[in-house]
């Protein structure tokens, strides 16, 4: 059982500087990960890069060229709660966006962590049976056996979203496929009321929330390249789009909901120093 959050803490578990299309000076993408602290436990909501990722650049040498991590030791989800004075054993449990190689890397460095992930995502990554996956997928950074908690898309209704599943009343897995077979939104109940609802990848830019949306020609790019399933993944995108509208902040709703992504820079600053 997930911990009753108590305190929520936005932790940056890579920094990368890809260099874009048309432009000699590199942006700035992060791996927005939560460490979500309760009295009985901490949960992570995806993990970045993990020490051994950053020791042996397991990643791959076209991944390192092309995305310019920062390989900071210090960066590492294991390194930050370490630094929050917690432990590896601390964490209980692991709730994964997806299992691409910069989500799960840390996976290692909690080895007795439950890991929450939808059970498609978790068969494409073991069966990695199209050229993309076979490039997106790690295996040696889930080698040691960890404790899955696999999950069906079937179960509750949430602001407007069909078959979530709830790991508990405060943590729950949004389907949002499309960019991998099982990709999810995590949704975390705020302490100081309202929700974070972490969207992974299934968008990569602040202004693709926006209507109308933008985003940079080379992340549009990019996300077509990886994706898994074009129309899925379009779909998902407008619903993230409409909850914004809807519930987020200034919208005058009654159930607030922040939304962000995995990698953009911008709205990993806006809440960096953010701890309810």
């Amino acid at each position: 059982m997930l911990p009753m959050p108590s305190l929520i803490r936005h932790l940056n578990c890579v920094t990368m500087a890809p260099r874009t299309p048309g432009s000699m000076t590199p942006a700035r993408m992060v791996a927005h990960c939560l460490l979500v602290e309760g009295p009985d436990g901490l949960a992570l909501v995806d993990t970045g890069f993990g020490t051994v990722d950053i020791a042996e650049k397991r990643m791959g040498r076209a991944f390192v060229g092309l995305m310019a991590p920062s390989l900071d030791p210090a960066e590492t989800a294991i390194a930050q709660v370490r630094a929050a004075g917690y432990d590896a054993a601390d964490v209980t449990d692991i709730v994964l966006t997806h299992l691409d190689l910069d989500h799960a890397g840390g996976l290692g460095d909690f080895p007795a962590a439950r890991v929450h992930v939808f059970a498609d995502e978790l068969a494409a990554a073991r069966a990695r049976t199209s050229p993309k996956e076979k490039n997106r997928y790690i295996e040696a950074q889930w080698a040691h056996g960890p404790s899955w908690v696999e999950h069906t898309v079937a179960g509750e209704e949430w602001l407007g979203f069909s078959s979530v599943r709830t790991v508990t009343e405060n943590v729950l897995m949004v389907p949002l496929q499309g960019h991998t077979r099982g990709h999810c939104g995590v949704a975390v109940r705020r302490p100081s009321g309202g929700w974070f609802l972490h969207a992974g990848d299934s968008y990569f830019n602040h202004g693709e929330k926006e209507n109308p949306p933008t985003c940079p020609s080379g992340l549009r790019m990019f996300q077509a390249m990886v994706q898994m399933d074009k129309k899925a993944r379009h779909a998902n995108a407008d619903r993230v789009r409409s909850l914004h509208a809807e519930h987020g902040p200034g919208s005058g709703a009654s159930e607030i909901v922040t939304v962000f992504c995995a990698h953009d820079a911008v709205e990993f600053d806006a809440l960096a120093d953010v701890t309810d």
